[in-house]
């Protein structure tokens, strides 16, 4: 029995792993992909935002789609999607290609993220050994981003960024013949799909990322910005009227009803609003500023991982004594201290130690925010919306990516005013860039104190299920 649910676990987070490497894979790879294809670092932001715009878009859709069909099956489809995908990224030669290819892997993402998480929840109903497996599920969410900035710079290096697409090949089919043998298919429920839903949201969240980008390069007084913004506005308008409206919704607006739930959907948004954006700009600072090569920039961030991932053995401890809010508090304001200790670079900055313990205490942090927010975002929540609400956590994680750092692109550019492509220029907007980041990631904080208000009171239960 135990080693069945360990395999369970292993397949889980191995879907996981294999999305949130691909993700991060490239961001190493940026300078490398740019120089290649002659894109600058506002149009580089692209090649993250074609993947994470459509899949945090349809996400909630795929979440939607495995209530209907059975969240196993839809799982396996979009790890078959996403392998093949991966393989056009590989292979791709024009930017036009790789940006498509990069969104038919967001579309797969969109279908596979929301089931591991269902799946997980169904799979592990014992409150021990459920917060452990979230613990585990977490730390992948959380830390394996920083895996695949080590071995995106590895490959960049020494093989090609593109053979970071190919590593999904063989770990998508080990998890299409495995799945069916030790994944149990959920019920599946009739329905409709809410086709406008989803589509006035990818519509809406990219109308409003390319309003940002178009500011960053283009100017806040452009037409074509003004008009996407503004379309977005109205767009995500829409969305929300839809979802008040329809018989079977994506986004049941039901959820937003408890203020744990919205507060760790939006707290858990502006945390990766501000803490995915570090990476992208830390990459290529270390790169065009301090001279690393793509292996040395992934190194770089070993030491944040490894704290990282050490944090998830000592989660299960903390939040069996402190409770997950005081643990959720607690380290988003240390990720705060870490920010912004690493924020004032220059071009003169040393690794060590003025990153080097910076990263270390930004690792703390964010190791101890997301197990939290996940227990948050799906406490309370009736078997009908299940997988509704883990689409929600996810669909948070990534939509606050992309626009966090569509919206970090417009203070990158505007700091690097006249100074070109001067090494102090680039290192002065990265630095404005990082306290945005700082700025997110305290918005993160005001929102969890405010939202949690009512639950810091001394007695509050502190157990391993999650608070509420």
């Amino acid at each position: 029995m135990k080693s069945s649910k360990n395999m369970i676990l292993m397949l889980i987070v191995a879907c996981q792993l294999m999305i949130m490497l691909d993700s991060s894979v490239m961001i190493t790879a940026l300078p490398e992909i740019g120089a290649t294809m002659h894109l600058s670092t506002t149009s580089l932001t692209w090649v993250q935002n074609s993947y994470i715009l459509v899949s945090g878009g349809l996400l909630l859709l795929g979440a939607r789609t495995g209530d209907i069909i059975g969240k196993r099956r839809t799982l396996s489809l979009g790890i078959a999607v996403f392998t093949v995908a991966s393989v056009l990224v590989g292979v791709a030669q024009s930017t036009e290609f790789l940006l498509i290819s990069r969104a038919l892997q967001g579309l797969a993402a969109a279908f596979a993220t929301p089931s591991t998480l269902s799946l997980l929840s169904v799979s592990f109903t014992e409150a021990k050994e459920r917060a452990k497996a979230l613990a585990v599920y977490s730390a992948i969410a959380g830390g394996g981003g920083s895996v695949g900035l080590v071995l995106g710079g590895w490959l960049t290096e020494f093989v090609s960024w593109r053979v970071g697409m190919y590593i999904n090949v063989p770990i998508g089919i080990a998890v299409l013949i495995l799945a069916p043998r030790f994944l149990n298919e959920t019920d599946k429920n009739a329905g409709k799909f809410d086709v406008m839903g989803a589509l006035t949201s990818v519509l809406g969240m990219s109308a409003l990322v390319f309003g940002f980008i178009q500011a960053a390069s283009e100017g806040w007084d452009r037409p074509l910005t003004l008009i996407s913004l503004a379309v977005g506005a109205a767009m995500l308008t829409s969305f929300v009227l839809i979802e008040a409206r329809a018989k079977q919704p994506i986004t049941p607006l039901r959820l937003f009803s408890n203020r744990r739930r919205s507060g760790a959907y939006l707290g858990r948004f502006l945390m990766v609003a501000g803490n995915f954006s570090l990476f992208f700009f830390l990459t290529q600072y270390l790169q065009n500023v301090l001279g690393f090569t793509a292996f040395q920039a992934g190194i770089a961030f070993l030491p944040m991982m490894l704290v990282q991932f050490g944090m998830m053995y000592a989660m299960p401890r903390l939040i069996s004594r402190f409770g997950n809010l005081k643990v959720l508090i607690a380290g988003i304001a240390i990720a705060i201290i870490g920010t912004l200790l690493l924020s004032p670079l220059s071009s003169h900055t040393l690794y060590f130690p003025e990153m080097f313990f910076p990263l270390i205490i930004i690792g703390i942090g964010a190791g101890m925010v997301y197990s939290p927010f996940t227990s948050f975002g799906i406490a309370e929540v009736e078997a009908r919306d299940a997988g509704a609400a883990s689409g929600l956590v996810n669909a948070a994680h990534q939509t606050g990516g992309s626009l966090g750092l569509a919206i970090l692109v417009t203070v990158f550019e505007a700091a690097m005013g006249g100074g070109g492509a001067s090494k102090s220029a680039f290192a002065h907007a990265t630095s404005a860039a990082i306290l945005g980041s700082a700025a997110f990631l305290t918005a993160a904080l005001v929102v969890v104190i405010v939202w949690f208000m009512s639950d810091l009171k001394p007695d509050k239960k502190a157990s391993l299920q999650p608070e509420g």
